[in-house]
């Protein structure tokens, strides 16, 4: 039983109903209802550094102060938001990131294999999926030379000049910024509409036993297996797999295994582009401002912030004002602010940025949890990698030598 129908329990579900398990899902919601359902819609392989930097501590003090900045902290009495704030510093050093956003890379191409294989072989389509390219904007020159020195022979660095006229919808921006890296190769889609596709092709799985709508309240260990008490009823099954996101650290925890998860909330607007539109062609990265913009089908996906706000998903409407200020005043044509839907979801996140890919320690109960921002890039790859794990597999031949372990986060 897999506990969690986002896109990580979803392609979890899949991947092990084909190496031959018998799979049930079980989500209080429905299929893609939390995190997955308005998310950034960026398949970025390439951009994957964690968050954890030299230099980040600093810069969040620049962003705290700024109303409109990509960060809001608000201290609570809670040691679990204080450990993992203690442990991501500890992690704001060049050398744990570059470490990091190696292992990050490899799980990234890895799931690109995975992801394409999904839609050549089974079909799994009508997700908005494109190879749009990718434009990261740099506002400083010292920026954007620090970025240039480390791109490959698939990658162009830009002027403004190119930036503008390549993608008109940066005509209020362009004045603003140095220049731009573009990668060709990167795609956008629609995380909620991925989720319903592989959910279809899923039901007709002959392995699929079906998804279940109940709320977890508690998981009990019971020798080598691990049941799951719902509101409705209790259920039993020869393996557990806990991906269901934030809510993973408080149903482990009675069983003493303690998640370094904390929630990233984020904010985003999905706004309809009519014919008198200019939305950008490519996916556009502000690289100070963190804000994100993504064509996807007939939409623009405006996404950005990152709030250490405890566990809350209700949505600020101070923030939801400042995204769309930015928005309005950055790309005022891309799309129909007016008639933007807003969203606000709880991204899970470890301090290192890895994901927490294994057994938990527990007999009989599994973790793919922690992918963060990064949870659709990186979905497809950590249930390959989860599900070679459960069947006592070989690692997939590009991973080996990682480890994405509970210790090693």
């Amino acid at each position: 039983m897999v506990l969690g129908a986002g896109v990580v329990g979803i392609t979890t579900a899949w991947a092990l109903a084909e190496s031959g398990w018998r799979v049930s899902l079980l989500d209080a919601r429905g299929v893609g209802q939390g995190t997955s359902l308005r998310n950034g819609g960026q398949l970025s392989y390439r951009y994957v550094a964690p968050l954890a930097d030299a230099g980040v501590p600093a810069k969040a003090l620049r962003w705290l102060l700024d109303p409109d900045g990509p960060l809001r902290w608000r201290p609570q009495a809670d040691p679990v938001q204080w450990s993992w704030l203690g442990r991501f510093l500890a992690l704001c050093n060049g050398a744990d990131n570059r470490a990091t956003a190696s292992r990050l890379a490899r799980l990234g191409q890895f799931s690109r294999q995975c992801l394409h294989e999904l839609m050549d072989r089974h079909a799994v389509s009508h997700f908005a999926w494109e190879q749009a390219g990718k434009l990261v904007l740099y506002r400083s020159s010292a920026s954007q030379r620090r970025a240039a020195a480390s791109i490959d022979g698939s990658q162009q660095e830009w002027s403004r000049e190119q930036c503008m006229a390549q993608e008109p919808a940066l005509a209020q921006l362009g004045p603003r910024i140095a220049g731009g890296i573009y990668s060709e190769d990167e795609a956008v889609a629609d995380c909620h509409a991925f989720c319903v596709s592989l959910m279809d092709r899923l039901q007709g799985h002959p392995n699929f036993q079906g998804l279940v709508l109940d709320t977890v309240l508690a998981l009990r260990s019971d020798g080598p297996r691990v049941s799951v008490q719902g509101r409705a009823q209790a259920y039993g099954a020869d393996a557990v797999v806990l991906a269901a996101g934030i809510a993973s650290r408080a149903l482990a925890l009675p069983l003493g295994v303690k998640l370094p998860l904390y929630p990233l909330k984020g904010y985003s607007l999905d706004a309809p582009i009519e014919a008198q539109h200019t939305a950008p062609r490519a996916s556009i990265t502000d690289f100070e401002r963190k804000v994100l913009y993504a064509r996807i089908g007939s939409r623009l996906r405006v996404a950005a912030m990152v709030d250490l706000v405890g566990q809350n998903e209700a949505i600020d409407q101070g923030r939801l004002q400042s995204l769309l200020r930015v928005a309005q005043t950055d790309m005022p044509q891309a799309g129909d602010y007016a008639h933007a839907q807003p969203w606000a979801g709880l991204r899970p996140a470890t301090p290192s940025g890895a994901p927490i890919i294994g057994p938990s320690g527990v007999p009989g109960l599994w973790l793919n949890l922690g992918q963060g921002a990064l949870g659709f890039t990186l979905a497809t790859g950590s249930a390959q990698l989860l599900a070679a794990q459960m069947n006592g597999q070989d690692t997939p031949a590009m991973l080996q030598g990682l480890s994405f372990s509970l210790e090693a986060v």
